[in-house]
């Protein structure tokens, strides 16, 4: 194995931007470096640039670039999304019960337990199997007359799970609840045609799919009244206020537009790097057991969990390593708490602790995969031996 070896297999907390979007950004910061908002030809300038980026992603998600409301990242989306649609409803006819599973991402989670605990909204948490699948019995019986939004991830962060949105969105049609979808991990790797998949509203940030990090999207079908966020001007047809980053949104529609029109291409370097990590890991680290849906995941997206091992312990020794993984979310890798998404799957605290996410991504090579599973392995078995749990 070679001395100073660097390989990052951590693309699900975010991936390098992309040169080609980084050479389209390049001239918005400085020579198109106008405020859009502005009536003279520089912002005149930036301001077709943003139209001409939201057409490029209502062509992607099949939807009207009306529809597209542009944010600073996924979090930003999934709290406008949930936030002002169940004040609009609720303000409409009173409704305040709301749906979600219980592996969310934080940005939804947090959103919905605080507008029950502050705003006295009800919470409705359904359960999953021990892939992380929605349970579709017990999310059909969780409708209610007054549930006024459903929010159900794409396709988990921790686990890659993928859900089957055109049926949850069904589900929840038929109870006039509005349906939204973080596919923050999904975007990229699947499709996001809104029509097929019959969402109401959809986040993506563009980091994820080797976009610049600090903007994202969101999609808000025609008809559906939110309540700001953010207070100010009027911008994105006063759904939120603040002055439009042109260069990130700029590259955000390039690193897209990239992403579908290379897709058959890349997700088929991700499943075939993804399959050989996963036959290693399991046949060579022991104590390995994968996490997550079998099939129905994510085509760069690895996690297990280590029978008796720390793992943030096996984060720092990998890093030592030169191989850069995490435990699960990025937004919660280093905490000591075990991951809420796999208790939820059935896990214990104990095995809960062990986890280990390895996602693969453009550059990523055979030889890497083969360096990484060796010092895992190697790695495992010497923890083991110094018996630190």
């Amino acid at each position: 194995m070679s001395v100073g070896r660097s390989i990052y297999l951590d693309h699900s907390a975010t991936t390098p931007t992309d040169p080609r979007v980084v050479d389209v950004m390049m001239p918005y910061f400085t020579e198109h470096y106008g405020n859009p908002s502005s009536v003279h030809r520089y912002g005149r300038l930036a301001e077709q640039a943003i139209e001409d980026a939201r057409d490029t992603l209502a062509q992607i998600l099949n939807c009207k670039s009306s529809e597209i409301v542009f944010t600073s990242g996924g979090s930003e989306s999934d709290n406008l999304a949930i936030r002002g649609a169940a004040w609009t409803a609720r303000q409409s006819d009173g409704s305040r019960h709301l749906v979600i599973s219980p592996i969310e991402h934080e940005a939804v989670r947090v959103t919905v337990e605080q507008l029950a605990t502050v705003m006295g909204f009800e919470r409705e948490i359904i359960s999953v199997d021990r892939y992380g699948s929605v349970l579709v019995d017990d999310y059909t019986q969780s409708m209610r007359d007054d549930t006024s939004v459903v929010s159900i991830v794409y396709a988990n962060n921790e686990v890659g799970t993928i859900q089957s949105i055109a049926e949850l969105s069904t589900i929840a049609h038929e109870r006039n609840a509005l349906f939204h979808t973080d596919a923050v991990q999904a975007a990229g790797q699947l499709t996001l045609d809104v029509q097929k998949l019959g969402v109401d509203m959809l986040s993506i940030s563009a980091h994820k799919f080797y976009g610049p990090k600090g903007v994202g999207a969101l999609f808000v079908r025609d008809g559906i009244e939110l309540t700001p966020s953010q207070s100010g001007g009027g911008h994105e047809n006063n759904r939120r206020a603040g002055t439009h980053n042109t260069p990130s949104i700029v590259g955000m529609a390039t690193a897209l537009q990239i992403a579908y029109d290379e897709f058959e291409y890349h997700t088929a370097h991700y499943r075939t790097m993804r399959d050989r990590l996963i036959d290693g890991v399991l046949s060579n680290v022991p104590g390995a057991h994968l996490t997550g849906h079998p099939e129905q995941r994510l085509p760069s997206h690895a996690s297990f969990v280590l029978d008796g091992i720390d793992g943030n312990l096996l984060l720092t020794h990998l890093d030592l390593k030169g191989v850069a993984a995490s435990s699960g979310s990025a937004c919660k890798t280093g905490n000591p708490e075990p991951s809420e998404v796999l208790l939820a799957m059935g896990y214990s605290e104990e095995t809960a602790l062990g986890s280990l996410r390895l996602t693969v991504g453009r550059q990523t090579t055979a030889e890497d995969i083969d360096y990484v599973v060796d010092v895992l392995a190697e790695t495992v078995k010497k923890l083991a031996k110094m018996k630190i749990v």
